[in-house]
């Protein structure tokens, strides 16, 4: 956040027409912004510190979209990134967000979808659960919910934002079925134009980080024909 207590937003974008008129409007909706015309630079500013949501395209000059998203991950930053293209393919999604995307817009998009994006990424970064220091302990795990902090056997697992959101979506349903329907409600909200198979992929993404052994897993149970829930 900026020394100004707004929101700081980096755009890495070459394409000057959209990077402007994203730039103008998240300005006008109280955000500083920084811009960035290819991925390198893209890359060196969101690993500065300082920006509290990235928007980035995929292809760009020097270092593309999931190469940033992949070497921002890889360094262990947790700043929530928003991945921009005009390749809809449902594999290109796929990739995005198992490389630690938060979420990924089509172009082109509407202005008003992506300002409401926006606003939904950061409300699930920000949170802080309303419930104390609330800590749920199981088998290996420790999940604790005020400060979105998870350990494995002692061990912190670095989770993004939506993949933490996501895990703590099954753990307060324990033990109760959730179909991917309800989760792509609970953690993206109404409206959200996501794909089940998102779902699918997070789940995959928190059984390589939390499981003994992802392909018999003992937390991150499927449902046949209904969806997941987590074991207490």
């Amino acid at each position: 956040m900026a020394a100004n207590g707004k929101k700081h937003i980096l755009i890495v974008e070459d394409d000057e027409s959209i990077t402007l008129g994203l730039e103008m409007n998240l300005r006008a909706e109280g955000y500083d912004v920084s811009v960035a015309y290819d991925g390198e630079t893209g890359l060196a500013r969101a690993l500065a510190g300082g920006i509290d949501l990235a928007i980035v395209d995929v292809m760009l000059p020097k270092v593309n979209g999931f190469e940033l998203v992949r070497s921002v991950r890889a360094r262990g930053e947790k700043v929530p990134i928003i991945m921009l293209s005009a390749r809809g393919a449902e594999m290109d999604k796929v990739m995005g967000l198992e490389l630690g995307a938060e979420d990924y817009i089509t172009k082109p998009f509407g202005l008003a979808e992506l300002l409401a994006r926006v606003k939904a990424v950061l409300r699930r970064d920000g949170i802080a659960r309303d419930k104390g220091e609330e800590v749920v302990r199981v088998g290996e795990l420790e999940i604790n919910a005020a400060t979105r902090e998870v350990f494995r056997a002692g061990e912190p697992v670095s989770l993004t934002a939506t993949e933490f959101d996501v895990l703590w979506c099954l753990v307060e349903s324990s033990n109760r079925a959730l179909s991917r329907e309800e989760i792509l409600k609970q953690v993206w909200g109404e409206g959200h134009h996501g794909t089940l198979r998102t779902i699918d992929n997070f789940v995959l993404q928190l059984r390589n980080k939390l499981e003994r052994d992802p392909a018999e897993p003992r937390y991150l149970l499927t449902v046949r024909g209904v969806g997941y829930r987590f074991r207490t």
